[in-house]
């Protein structure tokens, strides 16, 4: 069951409201004054939140701004009662964030619209895009109600790559959005010796290249193919017109780039802090999460060794001496060029 919060001072609109609400199947948690429903919204954690502009102790205003510094309701969708008289203060609301508004006098119908909206964009942008361009097209198609992709398809056909084939270069100016239809992609950024340090890893259903369209730069890396690879590719002009007339889209994408800042965190702070064993062990348990599927018993990481050490962050001949005391330990096998991983715990916990 849904729980939604409605912060509104006035019991009757706040009692009425909550008893249409709870009528359709929500589970509704009620405030008087917007610091109650701050104290409400941290607690609860509510699905969606309903509430009043002009309230005593703390307006709609600050309530919106005390939950968008809260990491923990942050992205909660909210929608703004605003009485007809201050319709033009609507604007300040959304501009601070609001999802949505409603004016009272509102009838049931408009507030359960309003309501069954937001709370459906909401569960879109939280859910993970299907393998395939049938993922693509389902995520972009809700977010603005139309069947976008096949428009962005429209007389392109996927295009297919080789393997070890660049897609893009450092240093060139991006045009296109490239998604994953099926294969394996690496970024990588190389010093002026040519050494190369792999950035990040992508598979089915990734999008790649978003990063340099979203700041309006060059490409920061280079991406190369590792398998036979199969891409869609959206043009640079209807990506930006998806990102800049849609906040769902927008989201979407905003989140792609936080996760990738925190990830690129974690990945520098293990390449400047970690012993050798345990930048291998990483290196090993990030392929083996990023490419396994689930249900797959038999999976092995089928990377050169090369491949393997810019992962890492190690010299290959390091690593391979590495791999080589894993397998006398008996946390992997070693089978030609490919490598099952036989105690994940134990890579996992390995000490520094």
């Amino acid at each position: 069951m849904k729980k939604i919060l409605l912060i509104e001072d006035n019991d009757d609109i706040r009692t009425n409201t909550a008893e249409i609400l709870e009528l359709s199947g929500y589970q509704v948690i009620m405030a008087a004054n917007g610091k109650i429903g701050i104290e409400q919204a941290i607690e609860h954690k509510p699905d969606l939140i309903i509430c009043d502009i002009m309230m005593p102790v703390l307006d709609g205003y600050g309530v919106l701004h005390a939950i968008h510094r809260n990491d923990s309701i942050r992205n909660v969708p909210f929608i703004f009662l605003t009485a007809r008289t201050e319709r033009g203060d609507f604007r300040k609301g959304m501009e601070l964030g609001a999802d949505d508004y409603l004016t009272k006098p509102f009838d049931a119908t408009e507030l359960l619209n309003a309501v069954d909206s937001r709370l459906k964009k909401f569960d879109l942008l939280k859910e993970e895009l299907a393998p395939g361009l049938e993922g693509v097209q389902y995520f972009i198609q809700e977010s603005l109600g139309r069947n976008v992709f096949e428009t962005l398809a429209e007389g392109r056909d996927t295009n297919l790559y080789r393997k070890k084939q660049n897609i893009y270069s450092e240093g060139n100016h991006p045009n296109r959005l490239f998604y994953i239809v099926k294969g394996k992609v690496k970024t990588f950024r190389s010093n002026d010796d040519g050494k190369e340090l792999v950035t990040d890893l992508y598979s089915t259903g990734d999008f790649i290249g978003h990063i340099a369209l979203l700041e309006g730069t060059t490409y920061k890396d280079t991406a190369e193919t590792l398998e036979e690879t199969e891409l869609a590719i959206i043009p640079k002009e209807e990506f930006n017109n998806l990102v800049n007339n849609n906040k769902e889209v927008a989201q979407k994408f905003i989140r792609l780039l936080a996760r990738n800042v925190s990830e690129k965190e974690n990945q520098l702070l293990g390449l400047a802090y970690n012993s050798l064993r345990k930048k291998v062990a990483e290196a090993l348990i990030f392929l083996q999460k990023k490419y396994k599927q689930q249900g797959d018993q038999d999976f092995t990481i089928d990377i050169s060794r090369e491949g393997l050490a810019t992962i890492a962050g190690t010299a290959t001949e390091s690593l391979i001496r590495t791999l080589s005391d894993f397998k006398s330990e008996k946390l992997v096998e070693v089978q030609g060029g490919c490598i099952r991983i036989l105690d994940e715990k134990k890579l996992a916990n390995m000490f520094n």
